[in-house]
């Protein structure tokens, strides 16, 4: 079995994020599962993905949908087990499309041994305990160790990486190279070794930044991560590492291949990503503040702020000498899709076509693809919920197959979580030879991404406009121009073919029409022949 080295060609990979339980049942039991993922590897082929990026799928009690890990090196019986990760590799893997897992770096469930053990020696160092109560720890459930530190929800202890600053009226403080630290930061590399040894392509890895405590400027923190790609690289060359820290601009220079704008991280708290696309619908914190963004069909927003900071991660990544690239995606299982409250699967065109031809790695977020949207009003489900206004499981539902199955399934056999009650909800099957569809829209989109060296994420890009339409050159002579407004607008293109559009035209003079919610792709290199498309 060869392993795609997607290092290799990290400039022009498109990944696809799979949430294991939503995505496909293959043994009918309501519950996705990797057997089902194997089974839609065609699809994904098809689509035009180089990597699928699966959510946790590791032995767990699942309440915090699996990033609770109680065992890192078994899959969890309810995806089919190792023997169904085994055949998942082995289908993927001749079609040349790399495993991405997910790895829980900073800590583990309260129900890993791990965590039973250092509840009965003092001597174990693998988590962080006080003997008093110290903000941000909590009581330990049993035994005589007093508190300790989680990293997310109470349930979720810190591994204990150190700090790196010491405070003598905090002796729980241990240095970076002290023993439990060490012996983490190997375990680290044990972990994923192991899973790269049997075949995967690359890891994702949850809260990245969160390793090492009261670390200003996540120093220490780098340096880990360097180490750690620094160890796997030695082995397992070719392999990626891809960072939830939401900040390009530190993370790619801390060590990682690929980190992802995000709601969240850096010194403008995921303002760049916001600004492109929260509504105010689905998972909003209470603390943002409201403000239209770009993605705004009454065009009151601006992509000025995506584009400072995308400018000054390109920036920062190449003083630091660092081949790395940041990432861009349509949604992810922690914030609202694309298609979420008053924006309609209509209006999504212009934004998926960013993410497709923008200078980053495009992250498709399953069912992003067709337009499926975030569904309001469902329970919480496997801690999905972080709040009165911030409940994830409307972005988990089902991934929307059609032809009267979902999950493989019918919708009635789903237990994981309920399809969208809409009947006019998106499917596959209804899109996938439909010229005039979503699908076929992104489809063309991920084709001209990898065909064309201008739109590597390495190639210059250079912005024309920011808000009505949104417009930039790729490599020189590769125009995008983005207009997710209800009101037509106009750019003076200047001549040459539109190669992928939706609602676009140029007249003789050169000028690009752009209809409510269209976009286009225009060549410059060559005179245009055809000057309507509507792709």
């Amino acid at each position: 079995m060869t392993t795609p080295l997607l290092a290799d060609r990290l400039d022009r990979i498109v990944l696809y994020q799979v949430y294991p339980q939503s995505f496909a049942d293959a043994d009918g039991d309501g519950m996705g599962d990797l057997d089902g993922v194997a089974a839609r590897l065609d699809y994904l082929a098809w689509l035009g993905v180089d990597a699928v990026w699966l959510n946790p799928v590791f032995v767990s009690p699942f309440r915090d949908g699996g990033y609770d890990v109680a065992d890192f090196q078994r899959v969890a019986e309810r995806y089919g087990g190792d023997a169904a990760m085994d055949r998942l590799l082995d289908e993927a893997n001749r079609r040349g499309i790399g495993i991405v897992l997910d790895l829980v770096a900073g800590h583990t469930s309260d129900e890993h041994p791990w965590f039973a053990r250092a509840l009965g020696d003092e001597g174990d160092g693998r988590y962080v305990f006080s003997p008093v109560a110290a903000e941000g720890f909590v009581p330990v459930p049993s035994g005589d160790r007093g508190f300790y530190r989680p990293n997310f929800f109470d349930f979720q202890p810190a591994l204990n990486f150190g700090y790196a600053r010491p405070d003598r009226d905090e002796p729980w403080r241990q240095p970076v190279d002290a023993e439990g630290p060490r012996r983490n930061r190997d375990a680290l590399v044990e972990i994923v070794r192991h899973w790269y040894d049997r075949g995967v392509a690359g890891f994702r890895v949850d809260m990245a930044a969160s390793l090492v405590k009261d670390d200003p400027g996540h120093v220490e923190t780098a340096k880990l991560w360097h180490e750690v790609h620094r160890r796997l690289d030695h082995h397992h060359p070719g392999r990626i590492l891809l960072s939830e820290w939401g900040d390009p601009a530190r993370a790619v220079p801390a060590g990682f291949d690929v980190d992802f704008f995000l709601q969240f991280g850096g010194d403008s708290d995921g303002l760049p990503l916001k600004s492109l696309v929260e509504n105010g619908s689905g998972t909003v914190h209470e603390a943002w503040p409201a403000r239209a963004p770009w993605a705004d069909a009454a065009g009151r927003g601006d992509a000025a702020d995506f584009v400072a900071a995308a400018a000054e991660a390109r920036e920062a990544i190449a003083a630091a000498g660092s081949v790395g690239i940041a990432g861009l995606p349509t949604a992810n299982h922690d914030f609202s899709r694309l298609v979420c409250g008053e924006r309609t699967a209509e209006q999504v065109r212009p934004s998926l076509l960013l993410v497709c031809t923008w200078a980053a790695m495009p992250a498709i977020y399953y069912g992003d693809e067709i337009g499926m949207r975030y569904v309001p009003g469902l329970e919480s489900r496997e801690g999905s919920s972080l709040g009165p206004t911030y409940e994830r499981a409307g972005s988990r539902t089902p991934m929307a197959w059609g032809d009267d199955e979902l999950f493989g399934r019918a919708a009635s056999d789903s237990r994981y979580l309920p399809a969208d009650p809409d009947p006019a909800a998106p499917t596959v099957a209804a899109q996938r030879d439909d010229p005039d569809s979503l699908l076929t829209f992104v489809r063309a989109a991920i084709a001209l991404r990898r065909s064309d060296p201008r739109l590597s994420a390495r190639s210059e890009v250079e912005v024309l406009e920011t808000a009505y339409p949104f417009v930039y050159r790729r490599g020189g002579s590769l125009l995008v121009a983005l207009n997710p407004s209800a009101t037509p607008r106009t750019f003076a293109a200047g001549g040459g073919p539109i190669i992928l559009g939706h609602r676009a035209r140029t007249d003789a003079a050169g000028i690009l029409h752009l209809d409510a919610f269209g976009c286009a792709v225009v060549d410059l290199r060559t005179e245009p022949d055809e000057r309507t498309t509507d792709a």
